[in-house]
């Protein structure tokens, strides 16, 4: 690798990813000005702890209902005008709430339902938004660019609330949000000057339930997928433990002001920038897994360090930690998360990551709040610190997928099969037929090799699939496999990726080559 895909400022020599990490870093600021700013406006509109409290509801429920379709959304549509018209969407909101509470017409249902506007924006947002970076730079600067927009969040994360409390101080809650709308005009000025050249397709764009449905196969039959997904819940169940009882260290047993809570969050911002600073060395030095599990060794002493220390000075250096390591694995698994998929279903398959994420740490911090509850904080953090660990030898087996280990570029190499004059192509389901010729003493290895092809069919939107042998014949193999239409069926012919045709040469490679393999497309009678 060059000196310059190696340093981890390299990505900002692309020209629009800076305009929208800047962008972005001012959108989160405002963001986390926004949470402060609402919360505090509840407190003076209501002091039942329940109203409060829905607040944050309010604002994290629609990710677990909107994740998925937004996902789709994104791989199907344009993403620059997608993101645009979700700005604009949360930029109104913003102002709206803006408006009301300086002219003293907030209520509390008002406020909890652009709560929770703002909340359907961020959960439209989050799966675009994440797929867009493999678009902007090259995949040599890949990690990087997901290293530097964790960097951007974390100091946003440092700086927001300080801002808030100031202006809430100075001026009231209305500023917030109008800062807050004022960020995403920012974003919104970056995608217009981008212009992004849209990828033109023989086939009309999937439906939006279709899409869904393709996207859930994909997630549920991608090996590497997966393994990001158990290495992320592996981690943030155990990991969550720290962000969601910090407060209560601080208030209740450091006895610390919202200064003290404000300099150990600022803490956990410049360790993961110092983090972010050290990871291309660190990756050229050790592969995926390892380092994610060095970072979570890290983490669960991070944890032990909250359990043990109640000194404000000495947890400081344990923060600075704590940023570090978590920086080392969100990076570390955003970048297999993201390269571990094709195109045609990035943003679906980042949907489904985030809502993992999101439910891992939404169940993390129930149980560990159970947990300090019924015994304590310190008994909470100490039994985080050792589950995390567990995790590290539960995931041992699912091997992070190499950042440029596979190409996924689309291979096209299918030829394309001719559908009679006048049928319609909404027609189906199709079940495709490939008969092959395999010696006996092969039979064995070619169906250990299929087991690799029946992954590949099923993920790329296959309804079904087997394979079986002629009982009269011995020889002779049928494949067959179901797609939902014919035109799904050309979809999954532009899905087959290059790294997948080897899948295919691998398993043709004990085809008698004296008897090409024969391929067959039968339609249902009913269209």
């Amino acid at each position: 690798m060059s000196t310059q895909t190696s340093s981890a400022w390299s990505p900002l020599r692309y020209r629009i990813f800076r305009g929208l990490w800047l962008a972005s870093i001012a959108s989160n600021i405002g963001t986390w000005m926004h949470e402060v700013g609402a919360g505090w406006l509840m407190t003076s509109l209501s002091s039942n702890p329940l109203t409060v409290a829905l607040v944050q509801v309010a604002g994290s429920a629609p990710m677990f209902f909107l994740a998925l379709p937004a996902g789709a959304l994104a791989d199907i549509v344009d993403k620059r005008r997608y993101l645009l018209a979700v700005q604009a969407w949360m930029a109104c909101i913003a102002l709206l709430l803006a408006g009301l509470t300086l002219s003293g017409q907030i209520n509390v249902p008002l406020l909890l339902l652009l709560t929770l506007g703002m909340g359907v924006g961020t959960a439209l947002m989050m799966p675009a938004w994440s797929a867009l970076t493999p678009e902007l730079v090259e995949r040599a600067d890949l990690p990087a660019a997901i290293a530097l927009s964790s960097v951007g969040m974390n100091v946003a994360r440092a700086v927001g609330p300080a801002i808030a409390g100031v202006l809430v101080s100075l001026s009231g809650p209305w500023a917030t949000f109008g800062l807050n709308a004022l960020s995403f005009f920012a974003v919104i000025a970056v995608l217009l000057v981008w212009k992004r050249e849209p990828k033109s397709s023989v086939l009309p764009a999937e439906r939006l339930f279709g899409a869904m449905r393709a996207g859930w196969r994909y997630s549920r039959s991608s090996k590497p997928l997966q393994a990001v997904l158990a290495r992320a819940v592996a981690f943030f169940i155990g990991a969550s433990a720290g962000m969601s009882l910090l407060p209560l260290i601080v208030r209740g047993e450091l006895h610390g002001s919202a200064a003290d809570f404000g300099l150990l969050l600022g803490s956990v911002g410049v360790g993961a920038v110092a983090g972010a600073m050290l990871l291309p060395r660190l990756r050229l030095l050790i592969r995926g897994d390892l380092l994610v599990a060095l970072a979570s060794v890290l983490y669960a002493l991070v944890l032990l360090g909250l359990a043990l220390l109640r000194d404000l000075y000495l947890l400081i250096p344990v923060m600075l930690l704590s940023g570090a390591a978590w920086i080392a694995v969100l990076s570390s698994l955003q970048v297999a998360a993201q390269t571990a998929v094709p195109a045609w279903v990035r943003a679906r398959a980042l949907s489904v990551y985030i809502l993992v994420f999101f439910g891992s740490m939404a169940l993390g911090g129930m149980l560990w709040g159970l947990v300090a509850s019924h015994f304590s904080i310190a008994h909470a953090l100490m039994a985080a610190s050792v589950l995390l660990l567990l995790g590290i030898l539960a995931s041992r087996r699912f091997a992070l997928p190499v950042t440029d280990g596979e190409d996924l570029a689309p291979s096209l190499h299918w030829p394309m099969p001719i559908l009679g004059e006048g049928q319609d192509q909404e027609r189906g389901p199709v079940m495709v037929t490939l008969e092959y010729d395999i010696a006996e003493a092969d039979a064995a290895a070619f169906q250990l090799a299929m087991r690799e092809v029946r992954g590949m069919r099923r993920r790329n939107g296959s309804l079904s699939w087997c394979l079986v042998q002629d009982s009269e014949n011995p020889r002779c193999w049928l494949e067959l496999f179901f797609d939902e239409s014919w035109l799904e069926h050309l979809r999954h012919h532009h899905r087959v990726t290059r790294a997948e045709q080897r899948i295919e040469a691998a398993a043709r490679r004990f085809q008698n080559p004296e008897i090409p393999v024969r391929i067959r497309h039968l339609l249902a009678n009913e269209p």
